[in-house]
């Protein structure tokens, strides 16, 4: 039986989220690079990657957390404790006839996963909220010039925290969709529409990703604020 990792703390299976969505399962929990033991991965019974295994401990933290996470939501979804792989293109590779996204940022990792019946694809990101004056550099690479004029009033007034909800979204957005259209897309091909304080968003398209997914297509997002952190989650439903 595998252990916890001295660097991790006991998981975690609280649903953030006011919506639910049948089946899924999140789990997160936090970590400490320094505590990071050099036989962590062993006494977990996960195998680093060799890009992670030559890494520094800050990144061997980060993937272990995340996998930890995986795992043992993958071990509630499917009865199997299987620890997903890194693909050749850097995402994880989740067992047949599951779906899932793994995230971590500065201390906390999260893992959601569901079945492949129900979901096509789920994105989780997290991200710590950056300051104004590191984010507003950032502004004209994560916002289109419509965004920026659409959302003038929280770039005045709250620009740290937009700015990192933005990047948030749409790096949520990528991680649902990616393993769907099998094609790469960047910040400039979507676009927010709208976010609520109730954590709602709604997120657009701006170029054709595969017939499936073209241009103009809306999706549906959900965020949280938590401290100095906010999580998204998007749900792509099976048809």
């Amino acid at each position: 039986m595998s252990l916890l990792p001295a660097c991790c703390s006991t998981p975690d299976d609280r649903w953030p989220w006011p919506q639910s969505f049948p089946g899924l399962q999140l789990i997160s929990l936090d970590f400490d690079p320094g505590n990071l033991k050099p036989d962590d991965f062993t006494i977990s019974d996960i195998a680093p990657p060799p890009s992670v295994a030559r890494a520094v401990a800050k990144r061997q933290a980060e993937y272990l957390a995340g996998r930890v996470c995986a795992r043992e939501g993958l071990m509630r979804a499917t009865g199997q404790p299987v620890v997903p792989v890194l693909g050749d293109d850097r995402a994880p590779v989740w067992p047949t006839g599951c779906v899932g996204s793994i995230t971590h940022t500065q201390g906390w990792a999260a893992a959601v996963i569901g079945q492949q019946q129900d979901y096509a694809g789920l994105g989780l990101d997290a991200e710590t909220i950056m300051p104004d004056e590191r984010a507003l550099p950032l502004c004209r690479q994560i916002l289109t010039s419509s965004e920026q004029e659409r959302f003038s009033a929280e770039l005045a007034s709250q620009a740290g925290f937009f700015i990192t909800l933005a990047f948030c979204l749409k790096e949520t957005l990528f991680k649902a969709l990616y393993p769907l259209v099998q094609r790469r897309f960047y910040f400039e091909h979507a676009e927010l529409l709208s976010w609520q304080s109730d954590g709602r968003a709604r997120l657009r398209l701006l170029e054709t990703l595969s017939p499936e997914w073209v241009s103009h297509t809306e999706l549906d997002a959900w965020f949280i604020r938590e401290d100095h952190r906010l999580v998204s989650l998007i749900v792509v439903p099976t048809c």
